[in-house]
């Protein structure tokens, strides 16, 4: 069983794209700091790629930002790819079943005006009767 679950802030902002069927994928970023102090040389945190797909891709993009905690549960990979140098660097990888936004809603990520979805009417708070 390959299962991991990480409590971490996003280094940069989410990435969404789609793939050529159409479908989104979300890529982000999180470092988790380490419980024990570092002893010299060693980095104080873990960093991690995260990819999400479908409505989570396109809900991670919406409400992380930069900065966010995020709490992410998946699957882990170690992927090798080439540097700027031309060095292999390893770079470990979660497909995520699960996201959970930890940031409080007190900071906005978008428009404090929030869109009708289609097929829906807006409705003003004044004209319900209760």
């Amino acid at each position: 069983m390959n299962k991991i679950f990480l409590i971490g802030n996003l280094t940069r902002d989410p990435e969404l794209r789609a793939t050529s069927s159409g479908i989104p994928v979300c890529t982000f970023s999180i470092a988790v700091k380490r419980k024990q102090k570092p002893e010299a040389g060693q980095p104080e945190a873990d960093f991690f790629r995260v990819t999400t797909w479908r409505q989570l891709a396109e809900n991670c993009n919406r409400f992380l930002r930069k900065g966010k905690k995020a709490g992410v549960v998946g699957s882990l990979s170690l992927n090798i790819f080439k540097g700027k140098d031309g060095a292999d660097k390893p770079s470990l990888e979660v497909q995520a079943d699960e996201v959970e936004f930890l940031s409080p809603k007190d900071e906005p990520c978008e428009e404090s005006t929030p869109s009708v979805p289609a097929g829906f009417v807006a409705v003003n708070d004044d004209d319900l009767p209760f």
